[in-house]
């Protein structure tokens, strides 16, 4: 009898490890060019490929280092005339991966950021419209900090430090690569 109490808990931990994910995409590439740039017919990959020197230069810049030298960019392109950048991004929540973008106008402006896919259990209030506009208009050089001009959501508060800081990271990756 007392075998069959060890091996209940023994049953139990395949069933804990398989737990299901909390992934959500909620965008395609495709889907958030088109929502963030709704005016635009094209997108035009940039293989974008940054020197260390450059890396450096938006780590500084943006207290958060450049990781990758290789960053997935669009420019968004209506009637043969580009009308700004589309910037995809990962940062992580509080364990798992966020995916975002960042449409930029010609000037560096924010002009929208979306999340694509949602990794955590929790937090995925950052999604909410309201939330992702405080970004709207920030340029290279402007306040973008959590409790300061960006306000914290409860329950979120990782997801929304390491966006912000990834927003942040992109407004740099302008100013020393696409400016």
């Amino acid at each position: 009898m007392k075998a069959q109490w060890h091996l209940a808990p023994a049953l139990l931990i395949p069933a804990a490890l398989s737990a299901p994910a909390y992934a959500v995409t909620y965008y395609s590439v495709a889907q958030a060019q088109q929502a963030l740039f709704p005016q635009a017919n094209a997108f035009v990959a940039d293989a974008l490929r940054l020197t260390p020197a450059q890396q450096a230069q938006i780590g500084k810049d943006a207290g958060t280092p450049q990781v990758t030298s290789e960053q997935p960019v669009w420019r968004a392109m209506a009637n043969g005339r580009q009308i700004g950048w589309f910037i995809e991004d990962e940062v992580i929540g509080k364990h798992e991966l966020i995916t975002y973008a960042v449409a930029l106008d010609m000037n560096g402006a924010v002009q929208g950021v979306e999340i694509l896919a949602y990794r955590e259990s929790r937090g995925s209030e950052i999604r909410n419209p309201r939330w992702l506009a405080q970004f709207q208009r920030k340029h290279f050089g402007d306040p973008v900090s959590l409790g300061v001009d960006i306000a914290n959501i409860s329950g979120a508060t990782y997801s929304c430090r390491h966006v912000a800081e990834g927003v942040k990271r992109i407004l740099a990756l302008y100013e020393a690569a696409l400016k």
